[in-house]
C-alpha cells in the first residue's frame, strides 16, 4: 500500500477487507488543494484496483470538519488559465471516489460543505454525526457545485430539494440533511466513524463478486428506462451467477455455515473444500 502525506488507508477486519481512506489535512480542515485531489486521485485508483478490497469508508481525522470544499486560498492566487487546468485534477478525485467499483460509505462528522459534500455524494451512503452541516454554497462564491453536486444532489433527492439547496447556497444540519433525504442515517456527536465501519462490516460478510455487479447495476440502470436497466441487471446476474462465489454461498447455506468467499477468482479456480459442495 502506498504512503500519501495528506492522506489515511487503515485496513479493516481479519481480512483487511474494508479499506478506511482517511482525509488527513486537519490544519486547513481538509479543503481540497490541488496537491490534495491529487492524492485522492491515486489512493482511489489504488483501492478500485485491489480486488481484496470490498467495502471502502471514507472518513476524516479533522475533529471540526470532514471536508470543506475546494481550498479558496489556494484559488485565489489562481489565473483564468490555472482555475481551469486546477478543474481537471480536481474532477480526478471527486470521479475517483465516484467510481469505486466496491460500495462506499461516508462518514461525515462537522462540516463538509461544497467539494467536501460532493465527495461524500460520491459514495453510496453517508451517515452523519448529529454536529454534521452539509450544504452546497457554491453560489454564494461566484462558482457553481463543479465535482458532482448539480447531478448527484438531484439524483439522491430529485430536482427540487437539490435546486432549493444548490440556489439557496443553504447549510443544513444533521436532523434536516436527514429528513430531505441529503444523509441516510445520523450518529451521535464523534460516532460517524464508527457506525459506518459496523455498516461497512455488515455488508463485506457478502459476495464480493456480488457487491461489485450489484453496484454497478445500480449506477448504470438508475437513469436508463427499465427495459435497459433490466438487461444491465441481467449482465451482472450472469457474471455473478458464474462466479465461485455464486457455488461458495449455496454451498454454505446448505451447510449452515458462514461463507467463505473466493472473491474474484473465477469459476472453476476454487480448491477442493470449495469444489465438493458446488451447487449448480
Amino acid at each position: 500500500m502506498s504512503e500519501y502525506s495528506l492522506l489515511q488507508i487503515i485496513r479493516h477486519g481479519d481480512d483487511g477487507t474494508i479499506a478506511e481512506l482517511a482525509l488527513d489535512r486537519p490544519d486547513a480542515l481538509n479543503a481540497i488543494s490541488t496537491e490534495f485531489a491529487q492524492q485522492i486521485t491515486a489512493a482511489t485508483a489504488e483501492l478500485s484496483a485491489d480486488p481484496s478490497v470490498a467495502v471502502v469508508v471514507l472518513t476524516s481525522t479533522a475533529a471540526r470538519a470532514f471536508c470543506v470544499g475546494a481550498d479558496l486560498k489556494e484559488r485565489n492566487s489562481f489565473t483564468d488559465e490555472q482555475m481551469l487546468q486546477q478543474r481537471t485534477i480536481t474532477t480526478g478525485a471527486y470521479g475517483g471516489v465516484l467510481n469505486l467499483p466496491v460500495p462506499a460509505i461516508a462518514a461525515v462528522e462537522g462540516f463538509a460543505l461544497g467539494g467536501g459534500f460532493e465527495l461524500a455524494l460520491s459514495c453510496d451512503l453517508i451517515v452523519a454525526s448529529d454536529t454534521a452541516v452539509v450544504g452546497l454554497p457554491e453560489v454564494s462564491v461566484g462558482v457553481i457545485p463543479g465535482g458532482g453536486g448539480t447531478q448527484l444532489l438531484s439524483r439522491r433527492v430529485g430536482s427540487a430539494k437539490a435546486a432549493r439547496a444548490i440556489f439557496t447556497a443553504g447549510r443544513y444540519d444533521a436532523a434536516s440533511a436527514l429528513l430531505h433525504g441529503f444523509v441516510d442515517e445520523v450518529a451521535p456527536a464523534g460516532d460517524a466513524r464508527e457506525q459506518a465501519l459496523g455498516l461497512a462490516a455488515a455488508i463485506a460478510k457478502n459476495s464480493p463478486v456480488g457487491l461489485r455487479n450489484a453496484k454497478a447495476a445500480l449506477r448504470q440502470g438508475y437513469d436508463l428506462p427499465l427495459a435497459q436497466g433490466l438487461e444491465i441487471e441481467g449482465q451482472g446476474w450472469q457474471r455473478t451467477v458464474l462466479s465461485a462465489d455464486r457455488a461458495e454461498g449455496i454451498t454454505a447455506f446448505v451447510e449452515k455455515r458462514p461463507p467463505r468467499w473466493p472473491g474474484l477468482k473465477p469459476a472453476g479456480t476454487y480448491d477442493d473444500e470449495h469444489d465438493s459442495g458446488t451447487a449448480g
